[in-house]
């Protein structure tokens, strides 16, 4: 561990550049984030003291719309887009997390126990991951941090998943010499929102941002998944990953969401199953007239979207393992299309003429006139649209889009090599 005054030396000194180009594509931007976070910590915890600098990536689904609940296969990929800690040792059982922006946290270690009054909250996060690493047989200790995010709330990019992470890699790294591995990190965050934060997720997020780069991920056995890490060269592609959000809100979509899922389980349970993974496609295809007299039409045109996508996260990680992008891109818009048309999440019914969604997806299919890919991105009923642009379209399509949805609508991003680190000891790896 090095004092604050020494990492802020090396920062300063580009000692870290290569870390950060790694991480973020250049280190521009990184050293003054960086030593804002150091500073930030100083000003709350006191200066010189020993810490570490911790890292967690924000992520973005690739394929799978809407599969994992139901045991579904799917594909994602951590962003440049992160959320960074400093980090040191207490000696008391008490957590003090102040992340920039909001209300300090203190969180009593002593009970680790779900706290009804917390739920909802950023504290019941940090207890829950306690109790986690606890669980997995790991060590635990109070710690003092400062943290700042630039992952965008409500943009589909989990910036949930990347505090249950980063949270999970702080006592990892704190507390037990980074040994956890970060697939268990991943579970541990789940577990963390799923009993203490009161929300049922999947693994998808917090899996993507403990491992990084694209993850294909199958939840048959949704205890278990099986997880398989794509090393696929994103930067060299020649494309740029832009999200854009075009300002709805996901904040009375609860409905929604549930519908899908609804949906989903009550076409499974007329087969006899409880999720949509353990029926028979084939046996389902013929079905679909008995199917729709007993759940209607947008339950068949939902389950087939299921077994669709699923065969499509099988096709894109195969193109991508292959450097097969192109193939790959062809995917992403069907997945797309299929998000639209038949899973029906690309705007509220009910709300006809709030449809940023479709707008943002009509747009992108002609700035780019058939070349990459766009799909709808996360939840859908509103919020963002992921599109791969070439780079020699980038300035164009960033433009045309911001004019209806406004300036800074567009975020630029690249896919992160790695997830959830310790700065201490990538030092340590570049000597």
């Amino acid at each position: 561990m090095l004092s604050t005054t020494i990492y802020k030396q090396k920062i300063q000194s580009g000692a870290l550049n290569d870390i950060f180009t790694r991480l973020y594509g250049s280190p521009e931007k990184a050293v003054p984030r960086y030593i804002e976070c150091i500073e930030g910590f100083e000003r709350h915890f006191g200066e010189g003291r020993e810490v570490m600098i911790l890292s967690a990536p924000g992520r973005s689904e690739i394929g799978g719309n809407h599969t994992d609940h139901n045991n579904g296969k799917v594909l994602a990929a951590a962003v440049n887009l992160d959320m960074i800690a400093v980090a040191a040792k207490s000696d008391r059982p008490v957590c003090r997390v102040i992340t920039k922006g909001f209300a300090p946290d203190e969180v009593d270690l002593t009970q680790l126990e779900p706290i009804e009054a917390e739920h909802n909250t950023s504290a019941s996060l940090i207890r829950g991951v306690a109790a986690g690493i606890k669980n997995y047989g790991g060590n635990i200790g109070g710690f003092d941090a400062y943290t700042m995010s630039d992952v965008l709330k409500g943009s589909g990019l989990s910036s949930s998943a990347a505090f249950e992470v980063l949270m999970g890699t702080t006592f990892n790294h704190l507390y037990n010499e980074g040994k956890i591995p970060q697939t268990e990190e991943a579970k541990i965050g789940r577990f963390a929102e799923n009993r203490y934060f009161g929300k049922p997720s999947g693994l998808m997020d917090q899996m993507a941002s403990a491992v990084g780069s694209f993850i294909a991920i199958d939840f048959k056995d949704s205890a278990n998944p099986v997880i398989e890490k794509i090393n696929f060269d994103f930067a060299s592609s020649g494309y740029k990953l832009c999200i854009v959000d075009t300002g709805g809100s996901h904040a009375e979509l609860t409905g929604e969401y549930a519908s899908i899922r609804a949906e989903m389980t009550g076409v499974a349970a007329l087969f006899g199953c409880k999720l949509l993974r353990e029926v028979d496609e084939e046996e389902f295809n013929r079905s679909i007239p008995a199917v729709r007299a007993a759940l209607g039409d947008r339950a068949v045109l939902r389950a087939s979207h299921f077994f669709a996508d699923c065969h499509r996260v099988e096709k894109q990680t195969e193109a991508l393992n292959q450097g097969r992008f192109e193939d790959f891109l062809a995917l992403v818009s069907q997945s797309g299309r299929s998000s639209f048309m038949y899973l029906q999440n690309a705007y509220v019914g009910t709300l006809p003429l709030y449809q940023g969604v479709p707008l943002a997806l009509m747009l992108t299919e002609k700035i780019l006139n058939g070349r990459g890919g766009f799909r709808l991105h996360g939840g859908g009923f509103g919020g963002t649209i992921q599109a791969y642009v070439p780079q020699n379209l980038l300035e164009e399509y960033k433009t045309e889009i911001e004019k209806v949805f406004g300036t800074g609508s567009c975020y630029v991003l690249q896919v992160r090599p790695v997830g959830s680190l310790c700065l201490d000891r990538e030092l340590k790896i570049i000597g």
